[in-house]
C-alpha cells in the first residue's frame, strides 16, 4: 500500500519527537495496535466524578450543597490554570493579557449567577439541619480560592486595612499570613485566639500558601500588570478587562455569596453563625475588608466608595 504524503509527513514528525526524547517510534507505533479506542467516559473519567458526593443525613437538599462546592472547586481550579498561564508568561503581550483575564471574569460570572442554585434551590429548613453535621466546616476554608486571591494581587491589598500600615515588603510572610482580612472570620484580635476552623485550616495549609506567595509575589497579576511599559498599561481593552475582573470577583461574586448566607443563616430575629463561627457579615461585605485588587486601574472616588453602591 503506498503511503500518502500527509502520512508521511506526520511519521517523519513523530520520528522527530521520539528521537528528541531517545524513544524507539516503532515500539509507540505498536502499542497503538492494543490500545482501547478513547470514549467520552474515560477521558473525563464521569464514573469518579459521579462517585464524589457524599451525604452525611438523609435531607435530598444536602446533595444539592455539596455538589454545588465541587462545581465552585472545579472552576477555581480552571481559574488557577488561567492566572498560572498569565503569571509565568516570559513575553506576555496585552492581547494575551485581556483575553485570559476576560475568560477568569467568564468564570467569575458564573459563579455569581449560578448562586441562585442556592439561594432558591434549597429548602431553608432542610439547610438548618444538615448544616449542624458540617460543623465546623466552611467555605472558609477553600485553599484554592485564597491561591486566587494570592496569585491575582501584591499581598499588602488582601491585609486586614486595620494593619496595612504596619506591613509592607520586608515583613516575613508568616507575619503577613497572620494579618490577612480572613483571618477576621477566625480570630479575636483582643486575645490572639483563633478558633478551630482556622487553626485546622492553617494547620493543613499554612506551609503550602506560604510557598505560594512566594512564589506570587512577583508574578501575581497586579505585579504582571505593573512591570508592562507605561503605555501599555493604559491600554483601554486591558484596563477594561482588569475593572471586570476586579468587580465581578471583589464585588459581585462576594455580594451573591453574602445575599445567599443572609437568606439561610439571618432568617429570624438573631443571625445564625456560619457553621465556623464566623462573624460573617463583616467577613464577607466588600464596604468592610475592601479587597481590591488593582488600585491602579480605579479612581480615588471609585475607590473611596468601593462596595457602598451594592
Amino acid at each position: 500500500m503506498e503511503i500518502q504524503p500527509e502520512t508521511k509527513k506526520l511519521l517523519e514528525q513523530l520520528q522527530k519527537k521520539y528521537d528528541a526524547i531517545d524513544q524507539d517510534l516503532d515500539t509507540h507505533l505498536e502499542g497503538l495496535l492494543y490500545g482501547e479506542p478513547m470514549t467520552y467516559w474515560d477521558y473525563i473519567q464521569t464514573d469518579a466524578l459521579l462517585n464524589l458526593q457524599v451525604q452525611r443525613t438523609t435531607l435530598p437538599d444536602e446533595m444539592v450543597f455539596i455538589m454545588y462546592h465541587q462545581i465552585n472547586e472545579l472552576l477555581f481550579k480552571m481559574i488557577l490554570w488561567e492566572i498560572q498561564q498569565v503569571s509565568h508568561h516570559d513575553n506576555l503581550k496585552v492581547k494575551f493579557f485581556s483575553e485570559r483575564l476576560l475568560r477568569i471574569s467568564r468564570y467569575f460570572d458564573m459563579l455569581t449567577s449560578s448562586f441562585e442554585i442556592m439561594t432558591e434551590g434549597m429548602e431553608v429548613e432542610q439547610y438548618l439541619k444538615f448544616r449542624n453535621t458540617l460543623a465546623p466546616a466552611s467555605g472558609f476554608q477553600s485553599a484554592q480560592y485564597r491561591k486566587i486571591e494570592f496569585s491575582s494581587t501584591d499581598l499588602i491589598n488582601l491585609i486586614d486595612p486595620r494593619f496595612r500600615e504596619t506591613i509592607d515588603r520586608e515583613t516575613p510572610y508568616e507575619h503577613a499570613l497572620e494579618h490577612l482580612y480572613w483571618q477576621a472570620a477566625g480570630k479575636d484580635y483582643k486575645t490572639g485566639k483563633k478558633s478551630y476552623l482556622l487553626s485546622a485550616f492553617e494547620e493543613k495549609y499554612k506551609n503550602e500558601f506560604i510557598a505560594f506567595t512566594k512564589e506570587y509575589n512577583t508574578i501575581n497579576l497586579y505585579a504582571k500588570f505593573k512591570g508592562l511599559p507605561e503605555e501599555v498599561q493604559q491600554d483601554p481593552e486591558l484596563r477594561k478587562a482588569m475593572r471586570h475582573y476586579d468587580r465581578t470577583v471583589n464585588i459581585k461574586w462576594v455580594m451573591a455569596h453574602y445575599n445567599t448566607a443572609k437568606k439561610y443563616l439571618n432568617h429570624g430575629n438573631e443571625p445564625e453563625e456560619a457553621t465556623g463561627g464566623s462573624d460573617w457579615a463583616k467577613y464577607m461585605l466588600p464596604k468592610y475588608q475592601r479587597r481590591i485588587f488593582f488600585p491602579d486601574v480605579w479612581t480615588k472616588e471609585e475607590l473611596a466608595n468601593w462596595g457602598k453602591d451594592v
